[in-house]
């Protein structure tokens, strides 16, 4: 199996080596000091279940790899056209970003099928790059950090659930699952990946803006009172979203609460990129939710709110 991650920073890099480690053939994609140190030094992965090394090629040119049997997106959602030299006909391509994906919409069935969110394909940009038909969706539970130029801390999770749009369990899922499980991680094919989309979305829309906001991690604004029922009503109001496309996410705001506190003094990775001077990915995130919001007819003003200000943020750190 020849797999490339286009984007191979924390999550990237970790998914990388862990698939390395299992035997496949695979290629990490990055720049800068991050490279370099891969390049020399491979990815040094330190965890609480052990640390290990990977010794994966490294490049900061896909045409040099070309095309593969997987590209594991670890960038932000809106970097994709450097895919094209890794993409022939049978690739698929397993999207890991936070957020609506652009294949959203994808043989979802019901009045919105086909339907384009404007705020992750705007003018079907996207698309155009990559074809709905190659998404492999992916949600990561995972939580990593990059500690130095190839060093990737993982800090918790291991889970990367995975699934078709078409809600099938296709062949290509179930190797990709048991290439990762082989490489220590898990890996679940399931039969409706949109619900575990919106149950992360769930954190990623509050606690990522208001993080960045506020230059918080989870711990402080789980223990914030105010901060809290900010962070409660935009997840109420996500769920009602969620609720008229018809998915369950099957877990209470509290206990979402609670999971949130135990993570301790993580930043989020909104905050991580402002502190770094990155793009802060918020149009997957939040624009898209009060698009959808749109609609379906439901009411989202806190999320509205939320999103103005954080979109200014955006729009001054790019500055």
């Amino acid at each position: 199996m020849k797999v490339a991650v286009l984007g191979a920073g924390a999550i990237g890099a970790y998914v990388g080596a862990a698939l390395h480690r299992a035997g496949a053939d695979v290629h990490l994609i990055a720049r800068g000091p991050h490279l370099a140190a891969m390049r020399h030094y491979g990815v040094r992965v330190l965890s609480p279940r052990g640390d290990f090394t990977a010794h994966a090629h490294a490049t900061d040119d896909p045409a040099e790899v070309g095309p593969v049997d997987y590209v594991f997106l670890g960038l932000k959602a809106n970097s994709y056209a450097a895919c094209g030299p890794l993409l022939d006909e049978r690739t698929a391509v397993v999207a890991a970003q936070n957020g609506i994906p652009w294949w959203y919409f994808h043989r979802h069935g019901g009045p919105y099928d086909g339907h384009r969110v404007e705020s992750v394909d705007p003018g079907g940009t996207v698309s155009a790059v990559l074809a709905p038909e190659r998404a492999l969706g992916c949600v990561v539970y995972a939580a990593t950090e990059l500690e130095a130029p190839g060093v990737v801390r993982h800090l918790e999770g291991t889970r990367f659930s995975i699934g078709e749009p078409g809600r099938s369990v296709s062949q290509r899922c179930l190797r990709f699952s048991e290439a990762m499980q082989a490489g220590g991680l898990k890996c679940p094919v399931e039969p409706d990946l949109r619900n575990d989309i919106w149950l992360k979305l769930l954190g990623n829309i509050s606690f990522n803006p208001i993080s960045a906001l506020a230059r918080a991690t989870m711990r402080q604004m789980c223990l914030h009172g105010g901060t809290r029922r900010v962070i409660e009503i935009m997840m109420r109001e996500t769920l009602d979203v969620a609720e008229a496309l018809g998915c369950e996410v099957g877990v209470s705001i509290e206990r979402r609460l609670a999971g949130a506190e135990k993570v301790g003094d993580h930043r989020t990775s909104t905050l991580q990129d402002l502190e770094r001077g990155k793009p802060l990915e918020l149009d997957v995130l939040l624009a898209a939710v009060v698009e959808l919001a749109e609609i379906t007819g439901v009411a989202v003003p806190t999320l509205r709110t939320v999103h103005a200000i954080s979109d200014l943020l955006a729009l001054r750190s790019a500055a």
